[in-house]
């Protein structure tokens, strides 16, 4: 005779279940992480997206890490500590170690500057990562420069991908477009985080993309973020907590110069484009639109998007620019952060009210994917092949 449960004998006895299915053991089949140091093989990942990772404290009293949810760290036999994370989704994430309660980097891991601090990182490799694989093609090269910005009195780092065949020949000119990385982030973040030279290298070898060289800029906002209406440079779709209004006069009056001087670029408005992540979305918003003098292609990733009210003279916008991109990862899409007010409403209904209108708008959306690199390093891949056709 079959007994019937309560809901609430079937609620536990699930609840059990579920914890049994997270209590047990990670699944025993773990590989060096790709962003591991060279010959580290800790951090560890697994087929279920767990990280593992093993650290030489002898003489700590705790030891664990910044993910939520870890495993409680314990001592091996061999002396070193070891843990390991919840399931985590595929792609770039930043991370801490902390022993005795302080917070440091994993020695074992390769160090990235990310959450406004350099620290470690771990990279699961995702199931389309070969569009940002190393591989056997011709390469771009990742220049490091100085120059001096007469804005803000002083000299500036910037980073600049020129296409594999640049040095090739002395007599050919490349358009660029101006790409700018997240809050927390700094002008490394496309080339490490990001991928972006091999990214590029790819789509260039496989006859994807035009070839166009890359500028990379710091556009850190210092100081505390006001919290009133939004700032003239806050740009259109709302977000109003910063002010961009210095480093578009960095941009507009230092930068673009500075690289039309020194790069054998096209230096006219059809061969311009700038796009950003997250805070480099919101950078764009508020510089391109207000420059289209300058600027004729533009892409926003997780960073709002533009609005038909957010354009004053619309003859002159569809006349000039050529693309109005933006993309989002999938479990961005429909929360407070995206839909709310602060980023100026639902961005996919907002890039298709754009075309509507008749501009050249394109809304991506990156499977599987929250406010991370793995959407940008998407992004890029989707947005380069549009940029600059004749």
């Amino acid at each position: 005779m079959k007994t019937k449960l309560s809901p609430f004998a079937l609620a536990s006895m699930l609840s059990v279940q579920l914890f049994a299915a997270e209590d047990k053991p990670p699944a025993d089949d773990w590989k060096p992480c790709p962003s591991n140091q060279a010959s580290k093989q800790y951090p560890q990942y697994n087929s279920e997206g767990r990280v593992k990772f093993r650290i030489v404290a002898p003489e700590a009293k705790s030891v664990g890490c910044t993910f939520r949810d870890s495993s409680e760290f314990k001592k091996g036999e061999d002396g070193a500590w070891y843990g390991h994370t919840r399931p985590l989704d595929e792609g770039f994430h930043y991370y801490m170690i902390k022993i005795d309660g302080a917070e440091v980097p994993d020695p074992n891991s390769h160090y990235f500057y990310g959450a406004s601090r350099w620290g470690s990182a771990v990279e699961i490799p995702a199931k389309d990562a070969d569009f940002y694989a190393l591989k056997n093609v011709p390469h771009g090269q990742l220049r490091e420069v100085y120059y001096f910005s007469k804005s803000s009195d002083k000299t500036r780092h910037i980073y600049v991908y020129t296409p594999p065949d640049y040095d090739k020949d002395a007599t050919k000119r490349y358009p660029a477009l101006y790409l700018q990385h997240g809050g927390g982030e700094d002008e490394t973040g496309w080339g490490r985080q990001g991928h972006a030279g091999l990214i590029m290298d790819n789509l260039i070898a496989e006859g994807k993309a035009k070839p166009f060289i890359i500028v990379m800029e710091n556009g850190g906002v210092s100081g505390p973020r006001p919290t009133n209406a939004p700032p003239a440079g806050a740009g259109p779709g709302g977000r109003g907590a910063f002010n961009f209004s210095a480093f578009e006069k960095v941009v507009t009056q230092d930068l673009i110069p500075y690289i039309d001087a020194n790069f054998r670029t096209l230096s006219d408005q059809p061969n311009r484009a700038m796009a950003g992540l997250s805070m480099g979305g919101m950078q764009t918003r508020g510089i391109a639109p207000s420059h289209l003098d300058k600027f004729s292609h533009i892409g926003v990733f997780s960073g709002g998007s533009i609005a038909v009210t957010n354009i004053t003279d619309m003859p002159k916008f569809k006349e000039m620019v050529k693309l109005v991109f933006v993309s989002y990862g999938s479990s961005e899409l429909g929360t407070n952060r995206v839909g709310g007010r602060g980023f100026g409403g639902d961005p996919k209904a907002n890039t298709a009210a754009l075309k509507e209108a008749g501009i050249n708008a394109v809304f991506y959306e990156s499977p599987n994917t929250g406010h991370e690199w793995l959407a940008w390093r998407r992004s890029l891949y989707q947005f380069a092949p549009l940029l600059f056709k004749d």
